[in-house]
């Protein structure tokens, strides 16, 4: 299939499918379970829309163009030293470090930052590839952060967009990178660039002025050409993303769904509390700190099995880069050690389950859950925390909220806690474990009726009409 142009080009790592081989050697596509999949699919009906991205599998050379759900998908292949050096190295050893406050050091390597280098210009070629004259262009996340300004370069007639899904952060952190200039550089390609939270673009707009020397005003960075004559402002505003309301909410009301979740609580032994925590195996997401807090309410006496048991998801992630290897080493020794000092027969204390779970296992366990706990050290959004008010149709329920999440800033409602205060975090759980189910009930419907009306779909309208100019 050749190359066609087209009005609409997403840009992401990844993408929307999922390569599966079968036995006889057949391939097969299939849809991502992933939110940004979700979110796209509310912008691309009635458009001619093009998205480029790795097929997640290292090879030397691309898989052809193909077309999946309607949606024309344009491969960009990586080699194994690319995974290792772009994705595992740069993206992942360097930059999400540095973007996360540092919880753990961040390692820098010129050849990592070339291989950075390397697969952003891949990518910018093949969305110039693809962009049709003055199409819509919208880049996704800290893998790409070059691609704006390399696709500008060839192609000034497009409009481009970017979108940070994690956090940007403060100048006093990002100035220890040493391609930050180029860094910024390469996002002021754009023309509007989204950020999760008010302080994350201000934090880049800051670094712009502070590390680059770029005129700014307000949420605007001025950018010269290349003989200093400014000619082109840049915008740097907060779009913070959502998830797929309506969609989840009825799903959580399908009979198979409700019928699992009470399934799910009866294998646990109908507990009086069913503590939940559904993650990525990542340092940023608090998991450490969760275990260590309910590991003291333990032994205080103030929960115990089986009456109150805790399951913890931990999807696998980023398994060959060392941080996350100790990591999962670090919690499946805590878990251990909590199981076999306060579990009873039958009725162990934690739940531990390193597996990825489809979308309606997830709304079943949504709905199972008496207390979510989403407590981490720093995080973008983190739309577990939406997805399960949303789940929770029947208005039950208690949410557990970092105060140093995204989310946090829009469901503030919510049962709030700093992670890093063991006591704090303590004292937050019982809240929300012991609080009378009526006031819980109103704190649930005020935390629905937030996300009901921020869903998925405004948030890719409003990135949309900051792009284009509407706002």
């Amino acid at each position: 299939m050749p190359d066609t142009a087209f009005d609409l080009v997403i840009a992401a790592n990844r993408l929307p499918v999922d390569r599966v081989s079968h036995p006889d050697g057949s391939v097969e596509w299939r849809r991502s379970p992933g939110g940004l999949v979700t979110a796209m699919e509310s912008v691309m009906p009635g458009r001619e829309g093009a998205w480029v991205g790795w097929t997640g599998q290292p090879g030397d050379s691309a898989d052809a163009p193909f077309e999946h759900d309607g949606v024309y998908l344009r491969p960009v292949h990586l080699t194994d030293e690319e995974v290792s050096e772009y994705y595992e190295g740069f993206s992942n050893d360097t930059l999400w470090p540095i973007y996360h406050d540092v919880i753990v050091p961040a390692t820098f390597h010129r050849t990592w930052w070339t291989a950075y280098e390397t697969v952003n210009r891949r990518f910018a070629d093949a969305v110039c590839g693809v962009a049709a004259p003055g199409a819509l262009v919208w880049v996704h996340d800290y893998q790409l952060q070059l691609v704006p300004a390399m696709v500008r370069e060839r192609r000034p007639d497009v409009r481009i967009g970017w979108f940070d899904h994690i956090p940007f952060p403060p100048v006093e952190l990002f100035a220890q990178l040493p391609w930050r200039k180029r860094i910024i550089e390469g996002l002021l390609g754009a023309d509007f660039l989204g950020f999760q939270r008010v302080a994350d673009a201000r934090n880049f707009v800051r670094a712009a002025r502070q590390l680059g020397g770029w005129t700014t005003r307000g949420d605007t960075v001025t950018v010269a050409d290349a003989e200093g004559v400014e000619h082109r402002t840049v915008r740097a505003a907060a779009v913070p993303i959502s998830v797929d309301a309506r969609g989840l909410a009825e799903l959580a009301e399908t009979p198979e769904v409700k019928a699992r979740a009470a399934e799910i609580r009866e294998s646990l032994g109908n507990p009086t509390t069913l503590l939940l925590g559904v993650d990525r195996l990542d340092y940023t997401k608090g998991i450490r700190h969760r275990l260590k807090a309910y590991e003291e309410l333990l032994v205080e006496g103030r929960v115990k099995p089986p009456e109150v048991t805790f399951v913890q998801v931990a999807t696998p992630s980023r398994e060959r880069v060392n941080a996350y290897a100790q990591l999962r080493s670090e919690v499946e020794g805590t878990v251990g050690r909590i199981n076999g000092e306060y579990s009873v027969l039958g009725a162990p204390a934690v739940h531990y389950l390193h597996h990825s779970y489809p979308r309606e296992e997830m709304a079943a366990l949504f709905l199972a859950a008496d207390v979510m706990l989403v407590t981490p050290l720093r995080d973008g959004m983190n739309l577990v925390a939406k997805e399960y008010v949303v789940c929770r149709t029947d208005l039950g329920g208690a949410l557990v909220l970092s105060e140093f999440t995204g989310a946090y800033h829009e469901l503030h409602q919510a049962f709030v806690c700093n992670p890093h205060d063991i006591e704090g975090l303590k004292q937050a759980i019982m809240h929300a474990i012991e609080m009378p189910e009526a006031q819980k009930r109103r704190v649930m419907r005020s935390l629905r009726r937030r996300v009901m009306e921020h869903d998925v779909q405004r948030w890719a309208a409003r990135f949309l009409a900051n792009l284009t100019g509407e706002l």
